[in-house]
């Protein structure tokens, strides 16, 4: 069986050498089984996996994004908190950027010891460092101390999602993990939901044993992070082959020998990096997911932001974040479901960015106070933005055949749309645009989002052209080929 690359196929086969030389290489005999008895096994897996990784998430994004409700919590009476740590917008600003450098810096460093040090060890430690972390937060006078407790924040939680998503590889086949990654990737809009309503509830508690209302927000919703650490290291199993028992076991195997990550392979050597790395074709899910990370950071950010834009007020601006993201959350599993049923992950990627496109758009060339409007293009463009990644992060994943490629691809992917992409997104919505329906910041997400869908098809084509060479090829030499997912 050849892979789809030279990138991919020497690295494959030579770990397969290695092992075969260390007695690791089990050479997997014939299990026969129903597609009953895999749907239990996939079923069990399901239950046990996507909920606590998609609660990890959900807190992790809490905790990143509520300093986005922070920010103009109270503002009536001044007791926000850019005015209570005397920031200006600029430096306000650069305290929300220094957390995305920090992000993009340590996710390939903490992809590479999530192997080393084992899943359920190393998401408990970031988790619980994250939520000391965010509870630190709410101490914070000055935006000297804001600005390095973000960094600090930045850096426990770079390796959380990209962690999980290479996780998911050692589990799950290619065509079962845009809808797995939709749920935990959706907790996200879950937590944008709940995080606007938590701010209208925490705002009530303004001045409550001497603390403004956002210093609360922290120290509550770091809280629970801490706490979940422990039932995360208790309770997130590691490996298939050590979770399963007897016939489930051998089915879970079974099912992964090729297409899954494999525990026993090696951690990541020199001549995977570069194999990896220099797999050029990999850039692309890059670029795109680069142009993806700078809507979805400013609706992190702003939300609460261009709501309060919107003619809303104080708390009822917390209140009216959640629609959007209620319906982004809905939106994110059906596109993703629906992109591994039909095995059509590019088009899907390029459909919703374009619809996302259009309602950043829409929203711009609105007048500034049609605000019911502008409110509905809000949720076509939160709908849009966060329901292409799913199937973006899928697609990768789908491509990148070895063990220590996969953690590599997911963790540069990552770092560098969500890390460096993410950076653009904190600056285009500019306070004193906010007269004028934030231009700037619609326009910029709408050109991004055109962008991504242009670059979707376009790989989507690449792929087909790779694909009609490799099965050319293939049947002059008589061997089987395995075809990139489109």
């Amino acid at each position: 069986m050849t892979a789809g690359s030279i990138h991919e196929v020497e690295p494959e086969k030579m770990e397969q050498l290695r092992d075969m030389e260390s007695g690791k290489n089990e050479l997997m005999p014939t299990v026969e089984y129903t597609e009953a008895e895999e749907r239990a096994v996939l079923w069990k897996q399901d239950l046990t996996i996507i909920p606590l990784s998609a609660a990890i998430y959900f807190l992790c994004y809490l905790d990143r994004s509520n300093i986005g409700n922070a920010r103009i919590l109270n503002s009536s009476t001044h007791n926000d908190m850019q005015t209570e740590t005397n920031s200006t917008q600029y430096q306000f600003n650069i305290a929300l950027m220094i957390f995305l450098v920090a992000y993009a810096i340590f996710e390939v460093p903490s992809n590479i010891l999530l192997k080393k040090l084992r899943p359920s060890r190393w998401l408990a430690f970031l988790m619980f460092s994250w939520g000391a972390i965010t509870m630190g937060l709410g101490g914070v006078h000055s935006f000297g101390a804001m600005a390095a407790v973000r960094f600090l924040l930045g850096t426990a939680e770079a390796g959380l999602f990209p962690g999980l998503v290479y996780y998911l590889t050692f589990w799950y086949k290619t065509d079962e993990r845009s809808v797995r990654v939709a749920f935990i990737l959706a907790s996200a809009t879950l937590a944008g939901a709940f995080g606007g309503a938590i701010a209208y509830a925490i705002g009530h508690m303004n001045g409550a044993s001497g603390l403004s209302a956002w210093r609360w927000l922290f120290i509550i919703e770091g809280v629970p992070s801490c706490l979940s650490a422990i039932a995360v290291l208790l309770l997130l199993p590691d490996y298939p082959e050590e979770h399963f028992k007897g016939k489930e076991r051998e089915i879970a195997l079974a099912r992964l020998h090729i297409e899954g990550s494999k525990s026993h392979h090696r951690s990541m050597t020199w001549h995977d990096a570069k194999a990896t790395l220099l797999d050029w074709r990999l850039y692309g899910h890059y670029l795109i997911y680069f142009g993806v990370s700078v809507p979805f950071s400013s609706l992190s950010l702003f939300t609460p932001t261009i709501t309060a834009g919107l003619g809303y007020v104080d708390l009822q601006a917390q209140l009216m974040t959640v629609p959007p993201y209620a319906v982004a959350y809905v939106t994110q599993i059906f596109v993703a479901w629906s992109a591994d049923y039909f095995n059509a992950r590019g088009l899907h990627c390029a459909a919703f960015a374009f619809l996302g496109a259009i309602g950043f758009m829409a929203s711009a060339l609105l007048p500034a106070d049609a605000y019911l409007h502008r409110y509905g293009c809000l949720i076509l463009a939160s709908a849009g933005s966060f329901a292409c990644i799913p199937p973006m992060l899928g697609w990768l994943t789908s491509n990148v055949y070895s063990t220590a490629a996969v953690g590599l691809a997911v963790a540069l992917n990552v770092g560098f749309g969500a890390g460096m992409g993410q950076i653009p997104g904190v600056w285009i919505y500019k306070a004193d645009e906010a007269k004028r329906g934030f231009p700037t910041g619609h326009w910029t997400n709408a050109g991004m989002l055109f962008f991504v869908a242009a670059g979707a098809v376009g790989l989507r084509i690449l792929y087909g052209y790779k694909n009609r060479k490799l099965v050319r090829d293939g049947q002059a030499a008589g061997e089987e080929v395995r075809l990139f997912r489109m």
